[in-house]
């Protein structure tokens, strides 16, 4: 049974889309017009023992013999791991308070990162994800970004950071094609997709309006 009384917020997309940059305006927006209710930003992978493992892997840092990166369901496994140890020691302990919880990604990136790469076809592969993740603590809203790949990629050109693993373009292409028919995949959930295109501000202002609507 669910005994939160706060309220959980997701912010996903694909890379580039900009879920790092909202999610902190959100949050500082947030804690500005409600200062009374405590407001905790988080993100996935987590800060903890298996999301720093993974963040490793992510960035190259951690290989499997012969140099490349563990498959899809060995990675699957263990960002179902790290959201589960995610939910228990952060997200549950601070909505039983009564506090808001954003987070940068949850487990709708497990659905479409490891589907899309798992060269299965979506649905069969989204089933067992999903199937991994049934325990997981369901979001009261996610909110997708929806930006063109092209566009995403010429943000994370400008970064100038290092690719990591899911960041090829082709990969990036089927992602958001993903996001776009996410509520097709996750039907129980409220799902909001805006336009990612435009200044940070203008997004920030249509994110603000999805997540007001949903809960005034």
């Amino acid at each position: 049974m669910d005994k939160r009384s706060g309220r959980f917020i997701v912010l996903e997309g694909i890379d580039g889309a900009g879920t790092t940059t909202q999610t902190a305006r959100l949050v500082e927006r947030l804690r500005a017009e409600t200062p009374k209710t405590p407001v905790k930003v988080t993100r996935e992978p987590s800060d903890g023992p298996i999301g720093s493992l993974v963040r490793q892997v992510l960035t190259g840092r951690i290989v499997i013999p012969g140099g490349r990166a563990p498959g899809w369901t060995t990675m699957a496994l263990l960002f179902a791991a790290d959201r589960m140890d995610h939910v228990e020691s952060e997200i549950e302990p601070f909505l039983a308070q009564g506090g808001v919880v954003v987070s940068d990604r949850y487990d709708a990136s497990s659905l479409a990162y490891q589907s899309v790469s798992s060269g299965r076809g979506g649905d069969a592969a989204v089933e067992w994800i999903r199937e991994l993740n049934k325990h997981a603590l369901r979001p009261d809203l996610t909110v997708v970004l929806d930006l063109p790949s092209e566009l995403a990629a010429a943000r994370r050109e400008v970064r100038g950071e290092a690719a990591q693993l899911y960041e090829q373009n082709e990969v990036q292409r089927a992602l958001a094609e993903f996001y776009r028919e996410l509520a097709r995949h996750m039907p129980n959930d409220r799902i909001v997709i805006v336009d990612g295109k435009g200044s940070v501000d203008d997004v920030h202002r249509r994110v603000y309006d999805a997540v007001v609507a949903r809960f005034s």
